[in-house]
């Protein structure tokens, strides 16, 4: 029987982590409107019914929720309305001549200059198309004169898809009961968890606390890599992220002497193999990859049917 981990602290690695995140984004008609515009410097708004005109673009009306009546180009040049400083840039409300609101942007100058009333104008960036950072920022102009709201005329079309990505590196530190799971995998292909704080039932992933009863996890206990599925759904269709292609199976498995559930893969035949085979109540064993191991549950390469 081994002992309970030590939870004071101490000084483990961190490790490396990111999530990647790309997806499409669809901006919508007076959004893509503005954005295929934006490289043609021009700047888009909306003038709805009420009269107002809103910059840039949208489809709805603020005040009422009406469709905007028409597209126009609405001038460079403006009031400063507000600023704050972030980080090393100035980013300002500027309330484009001709508009009902504040358009926010950066400002290119310092922030102890400013004054809210100061006339502004856009900066254009080259080169940049279809983005707000189309306007590289706006820049103290006071001689600049008042704008005047214009027809756009015939709009471009609008931009209908944008691929984007979010992207967030982070360090991740696992804690001693995390990362005596991921050690025991690592040396010795063995899941380790901790017993329940009153019965011999082990908690995967380990932890300090009880869930049920709140009080102390007790000692470890290596489970078995065989199970029974309690959960599961065959997945069929293809997304950003998969680890492997469809038809798989995504199965919850409570391993052989622990009391709750591991999630991971069932590879399937095809989605009627699926349907006729895998369901809550059968029989699994883990099948580890081949070489050396890293300490994470990708050591595990998938789960297969066994009888019984």
């Amino acid at each position: 029987m081994l002992a309970a981990p030590d939870t004071q602290a101490i000084d483990l690695p961190t490790f490396h982590s990111v999530i990647d995140l790309p997806y499409t984004l669809t901006p919508g008609r007076a959004t893509g409107t503005f954005l295929a515009e934006i490289g043609n410097r021009k700047i888009v708004g909306s003038h709805f019914a009420s009269g107002k005109i809103i910059a840039p673009a949208e489809d709805f009306s603020p005040d009422d929720g009406e469709d905007v009546q028409t597209f126009v180009e609405v001038p460079h040049t403006g009031v400063l309305e507000g600023y704050t400083k972030v980080n090393n840039d100035v980013i300002g409300l500027i309330q484009l001549d001709g508009c009902d609101n504040e358009f926010a942007h950066i400002i290119l100058a310092d922030f102890e200059t400013l004054a809210v009333g100061t006339r502004v104008e856009a900066v254009w960036a080259d080169g940049v198309e279809n983005s707000i950072l189309a306007i590289k920022g706006f820049r103290p102009a006071p001689e600049t004169p008042i704008g005047k709201v214009l027809p756009l005329g015939k709009p471009a079309n609008p931009i209908e898809v944008i691929p984007y990505a979010m992207k967030l590196d982070y360090e991740h530190a696992y804690g001693p009961y995390y990362g005596r799971m991921f050690d025991e995998i690592r040396e010795f292909g063995r899941i380790m968890g901790v017993r329940t704080s009153n019965g011999d039932d082990a908690l995967l992933p380990p932890r300090e606390r009880d869930d049920i009863t709140h009080k102390r996890t007790g000692t470890w206990k290596a489970c078995e890599d065989t199970g029974t599925i309690r959960g599961c759904s065959i997945i069929n269709l293809e997304f950003i992220g998969q680890t492997r292609p469809p038809p798989y199976v995504y199965a919850e498995i409570v391993l052989d002497g622990a009391s709750t559930r591991l999630i991971h893969m069932i590879d399937a035949e095809s989605i009627q193999w699926a349907k006729d085979n895998v369901r809550p109540g059968s029989r699994v064993r883990a099948i580890w990859t081949k070489g050396e191991r890293t300490g994470s549950l990708r050591d595990i390469e998938r789960f297969e049917l066994i009888d019984g």
